[in-house]
């Protein structure tokens, strides 16, 4: 087994754009008869234009007394790959905006503009002011023809990436740890209002996958397991309820607890690990946890595992909001509960931990980024927590599911990968 297979394995196919490429985990976002799945509220530009569907393409024209405003998608995303084909009429603005929340949220998203009249950007990066011009993106979009346009968001800090009929029109990195933006959010087609022109913009096979967070980039990461024994991991507790099985590393859903501790210590990082639960889970990954015997959980950080479907039906407890799976736990719980995957199968946490920043994603959902984790008013503060520490995986015991575990494994990881950010 090589253990990087599984890294470069995410990229293949997230490379390049256009027409002539595959197309394997696409699902429609248009049904080609209806709006069904898409609101007209929900984001940062609510408005009155005027949307239908005319020969199988969502069409967007001014309202009444020239409004404009969004379709947006009915879903959520952060990190994502859309594909559609766009006729606009000429001269017309429009866009494809991307993580959409509400005004009240604070937070802004960006929008890769279709600004198709004289002097118009078509390709540039637009919040509130222009993050990224591109004068000559114009010239490349075909005037009374459909075009092919595919546009892939990703990362905690937004890359924007678009292809224009197959050729690369725009690359955008927002600089790292920017603040006021919204770490998920809706899609959205504009039409630009209080404007002369009288035409439409015009949007059809539209479909969309979605991606990791970190999918994108495989440069600069190492593999945590060897996929065979627990080398370069220090066990505490019975090694015997830790061992691999077909590929996986399985804690066994017996015994007191225990965890597994690397070797290395880490600060500023980017961590990715798959993970499956079984019945009654209960574990956890810990963060810059101190070795000097203190709880990791709170010398570090833990981010929470648990079965979240069945733990307080068979234990008859309350659980807190922040002892959800995806939780920074005793701290923050996750934003997004729908992110977690039923029992026995394969989740994908993806975790950025720079400086006093932590931000957590599940299966490609944003649950949190903490811009300042000092700034939680929790027990211990952060400020005197290790500033440096260990990755470890939890093995919580399974006195607290009692007669509920009905797995030999409690859990499972694969897929561990670290890559350590410079300053």
């Amino acid at each position: 087994m090589n253990p990087c297979a599984s890294v470069a394995a995410v990229c293949v196919g997230l490379v390049g754009g256009g027409a002539g490429h595959a197309q394997e985990g696409f699902v429609p976002l248009f049904d080609g008869e209806t709006l069904t799945g898409w609101t007209t509220t929900g984001g940062r530009y609510d408005g009155n234009a005027s949307w239908r569907v005319e020969d199988g393409a969502i069409v967007g024209r001014q309202g009444p007394d020239g409004a404009g405003g969004l379709l947006y998608t009915a879903d959520a995303y952060a990190a994502f790959d859309l594909w559609l084909e766009t006729r606009i009429d000429h001269p017309f603005d429009s866009g494809i905006f991307l993580r959409m929340l509400p005004p009240e949220s604070g937070l802004k998203g960006a929008q890769v503009t279709l600004d198709h009249r004289e002097g118009g950007e078509v390709g540039a990066i637009y919040a509130d002011g222009y993050l990224a011009h591109n004068e000559a993106g114009a010239a490349r979009f075909r005037r009374d023809e459909w075009n092919d346009l595919r546009v892939r968001c990703t990362g905690f800090d937004m890359h924007v990436e678009c292809w224009l009929n197959g050729e690369l029109l725009v690359d955008y990195r927002m600089p790292p740890n920017t603040t006021g933006y919204a770490p998920s959010g809706l899609i959205g087609l504009q039409v630009h209002g209080a404007r002369d022109d009288e035409g439409a913009a015009r949007f059809r096979n539209l479909r969309i996958r979605r991606l990791p967070i970190f999918g994108e980039d495989a440069e600069g990461w190492r593999p945590l397991f060897d996929g065979t024994s627990l080398a370069g991991w220090d066990v505490e507790g019975d090694a015997e309820r830790f061992s691999w099985k077909d590929g996986a590393l399985a804690f066994a859903a017996r015994g007191g607890g225990g965890q597994l501790m690397s070797r290395e210590d880490y600060k500023d990082f980017r961590l990715r690990l798959d993970f499956k639960l079984s019945r009654m889970a209960n574990s956890g990954v810990f963060l810059r946890a101190a070795r000097d015997g203190s709880n990791p959980a709170y010398s570090g950080c833990e981010i929470q595992l648990l079965d979240d479907f069945h733990w307080e039906e068979v234990t008859g407890s309350k659980l807190q909001p922040w002892q959800f799976t995806g939780s920074l736990y005793g701290a923050v719980p996750p934003g997004d509960r729908a992110a977690l995957r039923p029992i026995g199968e394969w989740n994908t946490y993806e975790i950025l931990y720079r400086g006093n920043r932590l931000a957590v994603a599940l299966n490609g959902r944003t649950l949190y980024d903490i811009p300042d984790t000092h700034a939680l008013e929790v027990e211990p503060p952060f400020a005197r927590r290790a500033a440096t520490g260990f990755l470890g995986l939890q093995h919580h015991g399974s006195q607290g599911g009692g007669p509920g575990i009905e797995d030999e494994t409690m859990i499972w990881f694969r897929n561990g990968f670290v890559q350590e950010l410079g300053e």
